[in-house]
């Protein structure tokens, strides 16, 4: 576990943007930092992927959380903050379209001067215009060439052109997730979704992909053991970071989405302007009997690697 930066990433390669066929694409970039402030410092870039149905103050938090974080503990600069949107090929218990989880956290991230939404993942289709999985190696892939190919990176306080490091934002439940063994995974979670037999979540190449080459910045929940998840995956400790939650916040999608259906009111728990979308909207309250268009299967595959995965927020 990490409290400050020990130096570059190890190399990942940066293939270009894959081809979007689902709608037109531009890579959002208006409040990205060009320029660093605070010399001696690595340019850092925040991604946080998720489900984001709807999109939470915890969401939200967590940035801020890990922006206080590395000013304070590391020598990095951060130079902007993404929200990554899940692809409507999730098909997770909930999981409104990706249009309007887009929306939703496009409106949440309005007022702030460093946070943007990518639809990248939501675009992102196979040959026959379905949506497709992204796994969130090639969605940090996709954010390292990005930024660090087509916009060349960030100027330093010196003028000269940086790499900027791209890192994960999650959450102690995902990092627990990578943590896991197959087996383990498969007795933790077999009561929820994933079928007795079926391997990991993380493939190895992909978890040397997201804390090899890149690196997490993990929030603390309660809950969860922290410790015994990074037992094993030592080899990667010098990129992740783990921020403690000062004051506890445990307010989750799936809570709101129960509040919502029990008609119940969620101001104070999530943004006003995405209370607002909801309900202008009327998301979440479908009945189990009516269809929707994200229907869970019995089997719910990972976006990361393509294998089923425990319900996540």
């Amino acid at each position: 576990m990490s409290s400050s930066t020990t130096g570059s990433p190890a190399s990942a390669p940066t293939p270009p943007s894959q081809a979007l066929t689902l709608a037109p694409y531009s890579f959002p970039h208006d409040k990205l930092k060009r320029r660093q402030t605070q010399e001696g410092k690595t340019p850092l870039v925040l991604v946080a992927c998720g489900s984001f149905s709807p999109i939470t103050f915890l969401h939200l938090r967590m940035f801020e959380m890990a922006s206080d974080f590395v000013r304070f503990n590391t020598d990095f600069e951060v130079c902007a903050g993404y929200l990554s949107p899940v692809s409507d090929a999730y098909k997770k218990a909930g999981l409104a379209a990706g249009q309007d989880r887009v929306n939703m956290c496009s409106s949440a991230v309005e007022q702030s001067p460093w946070l943007m939404v990518d639809p990248f993942e939501t675009l992102k289709c196979n040959k026959d215009g379905e949506p497709e999985y992204v796994p969130t190696a090639q969605v940090l892939r996709h954010f390292d060439h990005e930024i660090n190919t087509v916009l060349g990176g960030i100027e330093g306080v010196d003028g000269t052109m940086r790499k900027a490091r791209i890192a994960l934002l999650a959450g102690a439940d995902l990092v627990m997730s990578m943590g896991m063994l197959p087996w383990e995974q498969v007795l933790g979670f077999s009561k929820l979704t994933i079928p007795i037999g079926e391997p990991g979540l993380w493939s190895p190449t992909d978890l040397d992909v997201i804390l090899g080459s890149y690196g997490a910045f993990i929030i603390e929940r309660s809950g969860t053991d922290v410790d015994e998840a990074l037992a094993s995956l030592r080899q990667y400790e010098n990129n992740i970071w783990v921020i403690s939650q000062v004051i506890q916040n445990d307010i989750s999608s799936t809570k709101v989405r129960l509040f919502l259906k029990k008609d119940l009111s969620v101001r104070y728990l999530i943004p006003d302007p995405v209370v607002e979308y909801i309900e202008e909207h009327h998301l979440f309250q479908e009945t189990p009997k009516e269809s929707s268009s994200n229907k869970p299967s019995t089997s719910t595959p990972d976006k990361r690697s393509g294998t089923p995965q425990p319900t996540k927020n």
